[in-house]
């Protein structure tokens, strides 16, 4: 069994793989997260009690907070999943980005690399892992025609976001290279999935949808992304943790690269089918569909060549995209207690 530091545990992806941990493991798990607006122990709440889970309210930027973290744990693998995320959060404020992703990583990588140090000699210090988790936003965008991003594309980031998140990448190879601290990355597409905050572009239709009010869309909605169940991400995280090669980088995509206006209409013929609208005057959810100003710098086209963990690691992806959208709408319509207090923060762009 082993420690397992999860940062931004309280978040979308970070509770999705501590639920994973905790009921499909034997492993430890300590969880700390700031809670920000995005974080939500609700999606925690079936483990809260669990022996084998601890969670301590901590921001990553606190030097002294995170050594007594270490100090007090001793863990043996650290996965780095805290970070601000929205990209159109990014262009309206963009100092909370710059401080949490990349000076956060900056505590972290510090902080790990002397606990690390610290360590005697032996299996412990030999297992010891860094694992920072990182979007394929870092690349830029693609032309529709272009080949897939693979773990040798340049980086190219387009938005204070996904700028932040290169910075950290980059810090992180550079505490490998230097201090041979025992890092790894893996980039990953847009993640989909119970738990999402109801600003990101699914939970946001699903919801805008239920209650009658439009669904904005960038520009023609033909922007591509590739879409993977956030389930699989958790499960690709723990394996590229505890059995990836320190110093490579793994991508982690869905194999569903599909136009935002086309998952958007195949939400909404979801809930046509399983929830008719009830709505006067809207028969057919897409009649909310409302196309709005393009965003600044929006990227044309991101998706992943995941070939790299399937050959290394043997992951690939369990749910296509029908059966993992299915999946997603169900919850949402199933877990009203969790989203009906978050609903008035959807208030940021179209949520994608």
């Amino acid at each position: 069994m082993k420690k397992f530091l999860i940062t931004g545990g309280a978040g979308f992806i970070g509770s999705a793989l501590i639920r994973h941990l905790i009921n499909n493991t034997h492993h430890h798990v300590i969880n700390i997260d700031k809670l920000t607006y995005a974080g939500n122990l609700e999606s925690l709440s079936k483990i809260n009690s669990n022996e084998r889970y601890s969670f301590e309210k901590i921001d990553i930027c606190n030097f002294e907070e995170i050594k007594n973290i270490f100090e007090k744990y001793q863990p043996d693998i650290v996965i780095h999943l805290a970070a601000s995320t929205h990209v159109d959060r990014s262009i309206e404020a963009p100092d909370e980005f710059i401080q949490t992703n990349i000076f956060g990583t900056y505590v972290l990588l510090e902080q790990a690399k002397n606990y690390w140090f610290g360590l005697k000699n032996g299996i412990k210090k030999d297992n010891f892992r860094f694992h920072h988790v990182s979007t394929d936003e870092v690349y830029g965008d693609l032309n529709l025609s272009d080949e897939l991003f693979t773990e040798k594309t340049s980086y190219a980031p387009s938005s204070p976001y996904s700028a932040s998140k290169a910075s950290s990448d980059h810090l992180v190879r550079a505490w490998q290279r230097t201090f041979q601290l025992p890092t790894l990355i893996t980039n990953c597409s847009n993640n989909y999935g119970p738990c999402q905050f109801p600003e990101k572009l699914i939970p946001l239709t699903i919801l805008n949808a239920l209650e009658g009010k439009t669904i904005p869309v960038y520009g023609n909605g033909k922007q591509v992304r590739d879409w993977l169940y956030v389930d699989d991400h958790a499960k690709a995280l723990l394996l590229v943790a505890l059995s990836g090669i320190p110093g490579e980088t793994y991508n982690i995509g869905g194999h569903n690269a599909i136009q935002n206006i086309d998952v958007i209409k195949t939400v909404c013929q979801i809930l046509d089918k399983v929830r008719p609208s009830k709505i006067k005057g809207i028969s057919k959810y897409e009649k909310l569909i409302t196309f709005v100003d393009e965003r600044p710098g929006h990227d044309l086209k991101y998706a992943i060549d995941a070939s790299k963990i399937f050959k290394t690691l043997g992951w690939s992806p369990d749910e296509n995209f029908n059966s993992g959208i299915l999946k997603t709408v169900e919850w949402y319509l199933n877990n009203k207690a969790w989203w009906e207090e978050l609903k008035d923060d959807r208030n940021k762009g179209t949520g994608e």
